[in-house]
């Protein structure tokens, strides 16, 4: 298909609460949205990149940079494009995952409204209903802590995850487990350890965690496979894992047991699909991650979350988890049971919220493909 206009904006809005991480605390998200216009459809896209180049190096600005002046250039300039030919045209820029994976996303969008068609079934997912998992930011003591956490089991929610840190770890989470003694927990460091850590976090053997989700360096794998063997407990890769053959090398090194697949670090759903396969092949379960999406975002985690290799609950949640106000409809609810229903409808399968995004944009820039020549008659 051709592409008509490119649109890139970016909207503002403030979580219920401040998610604290091993790297630092978000209240306010700059969130980039990407809409393409073909053959008279529109699809959404979300750039999952945070505000600071603390997650990965990408931004929200370095985001919005990469977009106007590389991918939407090359995308235009195309005489036809779909969502399986742009990842390749789109090797020539290299990382930005998050940026390039807001475009594809668009484009699987209308691809799946074009055959009529639910995204998740575009992408080849299977299931009808997801598991959901929450994630617990850091909090200031553990008696703020477990409250939160008998809130979201309380809710259904199937798995908890906790975040942590060298000061915030070993004592915390036996006190949860003590607390909680049946529940399904994991922990996650975001990258906040090194391997000389090892002997402390080989303690957290002692509490019977699904997973310890990036404990070291956001861009190893080798002290990874080194830690693994220490461990019981299964090592979960998230930050090292940009696509396929990160996964391949980290499987075949046994630096990993689990994977989770965030559809923007990996480049969006054609890459998070290879992830997937490769994982599946090897027995290794994975799952969905999350970056604080709008409902954009949300739902296109819930479409790749149906592809059968995604056998763990994810960290999709319902929008009310952080927004008071989400820009899809209906929002993202999660049922007692902790599930997720699949939309069936046409492509991302939610209604986008057009005026409330316009209530929340701060800055957009719609890009136009060039008229296509006419030819005449008779001309060399």
């Amino acid at each position: 298909m051709r592409i008509d206009a490119i649109t890139i904006r970016e909207i503002q809005a403030r979580l219920k609460a401040p998610f604290e991480t091993s790297f630092g605390s978000t209240w306010q998200r700059r969130i980039l949205l990407v809409q393409v216009l073909a053959e008279g459809l529109s699809g959404w896209g979300e750039v999952t990149a945070g505000e600071g180049p603390f997650y990965n190096s990408e931004t929200t600005d370095t985001a919005w940079l990469i977009l106007r002046e590389f991918v939407a250039p090359l995308v235009l300039k195309q005489s036809s494009v779909a969502a399986e030919t742009v990842t390749p045209l789109l090797e020539v820029i290299r990382g930005h995952e998050m940026a390039k994976a807001a475009l594809e996303n668009a484009l699987c969008d209308i691809e799946a409204q074009r055959r009529g068609i639910p995204l998740s079934k575009f992408i080849g997912g299977t299931f009808t209903e997801i598991p959901s998992g929450v994630s617990i930011g850091i909090q200031s003591s553990t008696k703020e802590l477990l409250p939160l956490i008998a809130k979201e089991l309380a809710a259904g929610y199937q798995r908890i995850k906790i975040k942590i840190k060298p000061d915030k770890d070993v004592e915390v989470i036996a006190a949860v487990r003590k607390e909680f003694p049946s529940a399904k927990l994991m922990v996650d460091a975001n990258s906040a350890y090194r391997l000389a850590d090892s002997e402390r976090l080989k303690k957290l053997d002692a509490y019977d965690l699904m997973m310890v989700e990036q404990p070291l360096a956001w861009d190893d794998i080798f002290d990874h496979a080194t830690l693994q063997k220490q461990m019981r407990t299964p090592i979960c890769l998230d930050e090292c894992i940009h696509n396929a053959h990160h996964a391949r090398a980290a499987l075949e090194l046994g630096a990993c047991r689990i994977i989770n697949v965030k559809l923007g670090r990996v480049g969006g759903h054609t890459e998070a699909r290879r992830v997937e396969e490769i994982c599946r092949q090897r027995s290794i379960p994975v799952w969905c991650g999350g970056m604080l999406e709008s409902g954009i975002g949300r739902a296109h985690n819930i479409a790749m979350s149906t592809l059968p290799g995604f056998v763990l609950p994810g960290d999709v949640s319902a929008s009310r988890r952080y927004w008071d106000e989400d820009i899809i409809e209906p929002e993202v609810e999660v049922s007692a049971r902790g599930t997720i229903r699949v939309p069936a409808s046409q492509g991302l399968g939610y209604a986008v919220r057009r005026k409330r995004i316009e209530q929340l944009t701060v800055r957009s820039e719609t890009f136009r493909a060039k008229p296509a020549p006419v030819p005449v008659a008779g001309a060399d």
